[in-house]
């Protein structure tokens, strides 16, 4: 709710909170139990400032105390014998999918709008992407090896997320 616009009722229990010395938080919740509204805290100490209204002034906490810390020893290393790290373990190398296709290595301007868009290179610095160039299938952007290659099961991933449920919201 906006605060301009706060029923005088609502204004006299938040005077009525405010003496009794609750917190503006305590008094939103509690106006908006009594009247079924829907103010929040700072709408409360918003309506209680342009009304002149003061919390009452809070016991404040005091300092918490430092724990003293035990000053800390040098270690001298020379005693202790170094040991050498272990070599990490080679990854497996990553077998690459291929198709039987022999890519005709066509440059983004030189394609056909007819024509398979499956990227070629572009892994080194500078080195130049292609494509495939061969005629692709009705509905995709890809030759048919290239289709099959980027839809098959391995290409999943691992955990497939599972059915998404809509719900409908009606709007304020």
């Amino acid at each position: 709710m906006q605060a301009d616009n706060w029923a005088p009722e609502h204004c006299q229990a938040l005077r009525d909170y405010v003496a009794l010395g609750m917190s503006f938080s305590e008094i939103a919740r509690e106006i908006n139990a009594k009247f079924g509204t829907a103010y929040t805290r700072n709408a409360a100490l918003g309506r209680g400032k342009r009304m002149g209204l003061r919390a009452p002034e809070r016991p404040k906490r005091p300092p918490r105390a430092k724990i003293p810390q035990a000053p800390k020893r040098p270690e001298c290393n020379a005693a202790k014998p170094v040991q050498a790290a272990a070599a990490p373990e080679r990854a497996a190398p990553v077998k690459l999918r291929c198709v039987g296709i022999s890519p005709r290595l066509l440059s983004l301007a030189e394609l056909d709008a007819s024509e398979c868009r499956y990227p070629y290179g572009g892994d080194k610095e500078n080195e130049p992407i292609t494509f495939c160039g061969h005629p692709r299938l009705p509905g995709s952007s890809y030759c048919a090896p290239h289709f099959h290659l980027t839809r098959t099961t391995e290409a999943q991933p691992e955990l497939a997320p599972g059915p998404v449920v809509l719900r409908l919201v009606k709007a304020a």
